[in-house]
């Protein structure tokens, strides 16, 4: 009795609902969260505060936003089409517009208890609008959809029953767990359960049980115990040791488990052995055979098996799965390693024992940009991803008082920075000539007027001290800057550049010293977090009247390279300072030891011919520049990574994020201009790509450090014990007294409103008297704690 979930109602992908899924979608913070927000409406409309209109509005769009369950099937192809469903033998029933769900069902329980007819129903809840209730049944022998709907109307004595719900693929959304009336849970995951499992204890119920009652056949037939599990009697696999290029099946499993969280664990297993099998039939050849004699079974029969391996082997085919990429390289490591590798990473998987390679970025979309696939056509395949990041501070340094307005209203030019971290000989100077080519227009003007100067300089030093010396010559408008330059000399060209960007490229991260000066602290870093914000201001004040003296905006783009070890060092004092968040970040795989050598292609005037009307769109482009396709897409992809954020819970995801969305926003701005003020399709993929790989090497590199900065930041800001202000509150307390609360506990007193309407808002408190009075003395009263003196339970009436 198979049902499906996913993510959304936009949504076509579904899998199947384990025990597992159900549980963690319910108990969503998510799902919690916008069921508040939808009976909030609700009680906005009944104090007539809200229209009807407007409530219908908000609650139709706070729906689309709910995971849902497909209860009637789950689909062969993963898709939600009618075509590929496998009914699942369930029919769901609603009843809508009731005053009290949960009184309706206490009466109708009963009734259908004493027909024998409750034993058929396996769930009821509120529905998400708290004005409906809703039944997952199991269809009665030799009934249909639409005669069980007619037989449930009947036993329920409900003759206006909704007759749209017979439809295969039709949905219901997931609700929070406080929403739930009834489940029969061993009916409506009944199928979980292999005989082999019946009895075993909790723990057992993991792995498979190795004793004679607890066999399975293999691929002719013959049963056998098996002889391939580790030392935990978990892993069951078949006795005939396959290869993948000469290594195990068992051991690329063996290492897809560990690359995944571990082995399936109860409620999840059918849901991981499909994704498994999933990705093995890219080295097995689609052949299901092949798969029946390598896959672990975990209490599965044949028949399971063979049901599970073909559904796997019927989705679309695609480019083998990043994980089984990873898991096929990382068995090559020996699991006695203990040492840093190249990058100065220690080798371990979560158990500590073997050495397996991080987790590899997002592929490269397959259709890029045109001038994005012209730019890395001439790069290794291994290399392109490097490139395709680098070539954009190059590209928006040609940009001149170009302006592209955020989606908070905000004014932003294209600075654009990157670093890209890589190991020792990992062949991080593939950038370079990408970026010659790019630079090749400026380096020519930028070398008229380094000649100006020079002939300047020398028509100075020649002349005495008491002679008079010409001025300096007038627009010396020098982009592309030394690496080492010192602050002066960066503030002067900054103040000549007459509103250029200026521009550098560093071998290595830590050639931006030279900007610190003496004594000047992290002078390099301010710099960069200037660069990066509009409306910077930045300078110096000297005496000397031949010293600099100029305040200046700020507009520099750069490219640096450095291997991730001295990278992790280099930002290690401003983990929590903002660079970081500011600058966009690359890497290069480690390749497999004795891999061929990567060969470039040919840079010639071909290659430049065609690079030329984009770099001259660039040029000639000025102004505001609207690109209303950019804009959507930032504000999709904010919403995106705020849900994401959420449901991870990853603080330092989020605030990467804010940042990281800008310089995807940019890149596709620039894009834009380039291509003539031309928006394509490939345009977004390549820009969500840039972003979530951009994201993937700062979590990598630097989550963790700047998790631990926080924490130590947040513990040296706070006081002891100050997690939970409720438990300091009286059962009864005022406005009045929780700000007194906040203030002894060296908090401001502006924060007290928005505190309690969280409060609120989440459950952990309700008013006592309702009152539009803006006094400050509404009474509030404190919900008790659970037994366990930690979470706090909701009483908001749903």
């Amino acid at each position: 009795m198979s049902f499906g979930i996913s993510n959304n109602i936009r949504s076509r992908e579904v899998r199947e609902c384990t025990s597992e899924l159900f549980w963690k979608a319910v108990r969503s913070p998510l799902v919690a969260d916008i069921c508040a927000q939808i009976a909030d409406g609700l009680e906005k409309v009944k104090r007539g505060e809200m229209v009807k209109e407007d409530y219908e509005t908000l609650k139709a769009g706070l729906k689309k936003r709910l995971p849902i369950f497909t209860p009637h099937a789950t689909f062969r192809n993963g898709r939600r089409l009618n075509a590929d469903a496998v009914p699942s033998g369930l029919s769901m029933y609603d009843i809508d517009h009731l005053p009290s769900p949960r009184e309706y069902w206490e009466m109708k329980s009963e009734e259908l208890r004493t027909k024998n007819v409750l034993r058929f129903v396996v769930l009821a809840h509120v529905t998400p609008s708290t004005e409906g209730l809703r039944l997952f049944f199991i269809i009665p022998d030799g009934m249909d959809l639409a005669g069980a709907q007619k037989w449930m109307s009947e036993q329920l004595g409900d003759a206006n029953y909704d007759q749209s719900v017979k439809d295969l693929a039709r949905s219901s959304f997931v609700v929070p767990e406080d929403y739930i009336i009834y489940v029969d849970e061993d009916k409506l995951f009944k199928n979980e359960e292999s005989p082999c499992h019946a009895g075993l204890s909790d723990d057992n119920r993991r792995g498979v049980s190795h004793t004679p009652e607890c066999v399975n056949e293999n691929a002719s037939g013959d049963a056998h115990v098996d002889d391939k599990a580790d030392v935990s009697g978990r892993m069951q696999y078949a006795p005939t040791e396959m290869a993948f290029k000469g290594v195990p099946y068992s051991d690329i499993i063996r290492h897809w488990f560990a690359l995944t969280g571990g082995e399936p664990v109860q409620g999840e297993r059918n849901d991981k052995l499909h994704r498994l099998a999933s990705h093995l039939r890219y080295i097995t050849d689609n052949n299901e055979e092949i798969l029946l004699q390598i896959m672990p079974r975990y209490g599965l029969s044949e028949e399971e098996m063979k049901g599970l391996i073909h559904s796997a082997c019927s989705a679309k085919w695609y480019s083998m799965p990043k994980l089984m990429k990873e898991a096929c390289r990382g068995v090559s490591h020996t699991p006695e390693c203990t040492n840093e590798n190249a990058n100065g990473d220690v080798c371990a998987d979560v158990s500590g024992r073997m050495r397996y390679a991080p987790t590899v970025p997002p592929e490269l979309p397959k259709k890029l940009p045109k001038l994005i696939g012209l730019l890395v056509s001439r790069t290794p395949d291994v290399y392109k991803p490097a490139v395709a990041h680098a070539v954009f501070p190059p590209l928006a340094t040609h940009l001149h008082k170009v302006r592209f307005k955020y989606i908070d209203n905000v004014e932003h030019e294209a600075t654009l920075m990157n670093v890209l971290m890589a190991g020792t000989g990992a062949g991080k100077d593939c950038i370079s000539e990408p970026i010659n080519r790019i630079m090749a227009d400026i380096r020519r003007r930028d070398e008229e007027n380094l000649r100006r100067e020079r002939e300047w300089k020398n028509e100075v030093n020649s002349k005495g001290s008491n002679k008079d010396k010409r001025q300096r010559p007038e627009g010396l408008v020098i982009q592309e800057i030394d690496a080492d330059m010192t602050n002066p000399a960066f503030v002067m060209r900054t103040a000549e550049a007459e509103g250029h960007f200026l521009y550098t490229k560093l071998n290595e991260i830590d050639q931006f010293d030279a900007l610190r000066g003496s004594g000047r602290g992290n002078q390099q870093f301010q710099i960069m977090c200037l660069a990066f914000d509009p409306g910077n201001r930045y300078g110096q004040t000297r005496v000397g009247t031949q010293s600099i003296t100029e305040k200046v905006t700020i507009r520099f783009n750069w490219n640096a390279a450095t291997t991730i070890l001295k990278g992790k060092r280099y930002f290690s004092r401003v983990l929590t300072d903002g660079p970081i968040s500011r600058i966009n970040f690359c890497t290069i795989p480690e390749r497999e030891i004795g891999a061929d050598m990567p060969v470039y292609g040919t840079y010639d005037a071909a290659f430049d011919e065609e690079l030329r009307p984009y770099i001259e769109n660039l040029n000639r482009a000025t102004g505001l520049v609207d690109c209303p396709q950019a804009f959507r897409l930032a504000e999709k992809m904010r919403k995106e990574n705020a849900e994401f954020a959420t449901l991870s819970q990853s603080r330092v995801y989020e605030n990467l994020s804010f940042r990281a969305n800008v310089i995807a926003y940019l890149k596709a701005c620039v894009l834009y201009v380039a291509n003539g003020e031309k928006w394509d399709k490939s345009i977004e993929d390549f820009v969500r790509w840039s972003f979530h790989y951009d994201m993937w090497c700062k979590m990598e590199f630097f989550g963790e450090a700047i998790e631990e900065a926080m924490k130590e930041k947040n513990s040296s800001d706070s006081k002891p014990g100050r997690h939970n202000l409720l438990e300091f509150l009286p059962d009864e307390f005022t406005l009045q007294d929780a700000i007194r609360l906040r203030q002894r506990e060296g908090m401001n007193a502006e924060g007290t409103r928005p505190m309690i309407n969280q409060w609120i808002c989440r459950g952990y408190i309700t008013r006592n008297k309702m009152t539009n009075d803006k006094m400050t003395n509404d009474n509030y009263k404190k919900l008790k704690f659970r037994s366990d003196g930690i979470d706090l339970k909701p009483n908001r009436k749903r």
